[in-house]
């Protein structure tokens, strides 16, 4: 795992944007298409902001998977990630080859076999994820299942994601927060060829400091990173202010 750690948030995702466009451009070049997963939430604004006003990615060659959905929320609930992809991102852009979308509306199961199926036909070269405040990776909130082969998973969110939702401001109480979600799971995130990790902000220098200090457990699930061959975390001051490594 390397870490670049930027002055702010904006200029973490001028990094990481810029990092994840040349990536994109790579796999184009070598194989004609590139394979991608994008995540969302208020860590990706900066890195997605940049991404989509980078040069010369030819969209049309881009096939796009995503992280996790909620179940039972509708796509036009602020807080869909669906929503957040379709206004943040695939409207911004050319349209893209493919575009899957984690449908939380449907049967959650069926919607599990749906996108494994696709993933697996699509080997990821590029995957940007975030940290979540309890060191979840995805949805998969601790204690992580890092055994499963399932690409997608049913999941239950715990407490500290719920508030987590809560506390950016995605929804008016906890209650209206849900309980379930369908989420990647950690081996199928671990797959991917390079992973870009956008984390800023002081509330999450607490998971940083689990993902990068701590051995790989998954009651710290974003710890799994440690041991990705080609993972680049991207840390403002704030997020890596715990760091002993650089505090010392």
């Amino acid at each position: 795992m390397e870490i670049n750690i930027s002055t702010n948030a904006e200029e973490l995702g001028k990094a990481a944007g810029t990092a994840a466009a040349d990536l994109i451009r790579a796999a184009i070049a070598e194989k004609r298409i590139a394979n991608i997963i994008l995540a969302t939430g208020t860590s990706q604004f900066h890195t997605l902001n940049q991404l989509i006003s980078d040069p010369g990615i030819d969209w049309s060659k881009v096939v796009m998977f995503h992280l996790d959905e909620y179940i039972g929320l509708s796509i036009t609930h602020p807080a869909s990630f669906r929503k957040y992809l379709q206004d943040r991102f695939i409207l911004k852009v050319d349209p893209l080859k493919d575009t899957y979308l984690i449908n939380g509306e449907t049967d959650p199961r069926g919607e599990c076999e749906r996108l494994g199926t696709l993933i697996t036909q699509h080997p990821i070269d590029v995957a940007l994820v975030g940290i979540g405040e309890n060191c979840h990776l995805a949805f998969n909130d601790p204690p992580a299942d890092f055994e499963t082969e399932e690409p997608y998973l049913v999941v239950d969110l715990d407490e500290s994601c719920r508030q987590q939702q809560l506390g950016e401001g995605w929804f008016q109480s906890l209650e209206d927060v849900p309980r379930k979600a369908i989420s990647m799971s950690v081996k199928q995130i671990m797959k991917s060829k390079y992973i870009i990790c956008s984390v800023p902000d002081e509330r999450k220098a607490a998971a940083v400091k689990n993902t990068v200090e701590q051995r790989v457990s998954n009651l710290y699930p974003a710890s799994i990173l440690q041991t990705h061959p080609d993972c680049t975390l991207y840390l403002d001051k704030a997020s890596a202010a715990s760091l002993h490594s650089i505090n010392k």
